[in-house]
This record gives C-alpha cells, structure tokens and sequence, in this order.
C-alpha cells in the first residue's frame, strides 16, 4: 500500500511541475519582441527543381524591422517598423503554447495564415522554427527559423 501511495505523489508532483512549467511559457511568451534573424530555406523554390535560401541578420540600420506585441488574453499584433519609425503592414491575430509549440493565426499578404512553431527560449528572447509553404507553391516544405528579442515598446 505505501508503495501506491508513493507513486501517487510522485506522479501528482509531476504533473504539477509540467502544469507550473506550460503557465511558466505561457508568461514568457506575454512580451514585445523584435526579430533580429530571419533564414527561409525554400526546398523546392516555388515549385522549382532548385532550392533558395533567403537570409536577414537585420544589421547595418535595415530598412525594416519585424515587431510584435503579445498579450495575456491570445491575442497579438505584428508589424514593421521603419526608418522613420513608423508602423507599417500591421496584422492581428490569435496565439496559444501548447508545450514547445507556438500556434499563431492572423490574416496577412491577402491570405489566412495558421502556422506553428517550435519555440526555444534563449537569453534574449527565443528562437522559433517552423515548416510551412512560404513560397506559396503549394508544398509545406519551407523551413524557417527565426530569432527574437524582447523589447519595450515606446
């Protein structure tokens, strides 16, 4: 009997860490971020036999940089910011955490876009990796990995 009982606690412990751990993701991700690299590894660019590799480390004052703002209650909105420090193409959609996993959906560039993520957290923000159809050929076969900073928003 008290081997059960062991068990019992030693598994309600557990789920407890896992259920503390998502919460903890969960406020990690309720933030301001900026995108400080960007890599799309296109397999079959546009249906192409050839593949493409598009690259943006976003140094030397770019002419655009990608923000976002992530709230508490699911809801996001991204834009760009430019030289001037205007806004521009901005968007608003919906995110959840589900473990690891980043679930965004928001309508941009004329289309629905819903799309997940793998998401590490790193020292300065995270790093989100995600296969998805980028090039719009038709084929989820577009690799992107994107790293973020958080920021305050002004």
């Amino acid at each position: 009997m008290k081997l059960k009982s062991l068990y019992g606690i030693i598994f309600l412990g557990l789920l407890f860490i896992a259920c503390n751990q998502k919460e903890k993701s969960n406020d990690f991700m309720i933030s301001a971020w900026q995108t400080s690299y960007l890599k799309i590894d296109y397999k079959t660019y546009q249906k192409s036999d050839s593949s493409h590799v598009y690259e943006d480390k976003f140094e030397n004052n770019p002419e655009l940089l990608a923000q976002s703002n992530y709230k508490a209650d699911g809801t996001f909105s991204s834009w760009f910011l430019n030289k001037n420090n205007e806004r521009i193409s901005e968007s608003t959609g919906k995110w959840n955490l589900k473990n690891d996993s980043l679930f965004v959906e928001f309508f941009y560039n004329n289309r629905d876009m819903k799309v997940s993520y793998k998401v590490y957290e790193t020292e300065e923000g995270f790093t989100a990796v995600s296969k998805y159809d980028w090039d719009e050929d038709g084929e989820f076969d577009d690799l992107l990995t994107m790293k973020t900073k958080r920021i305050q928003l002004k």
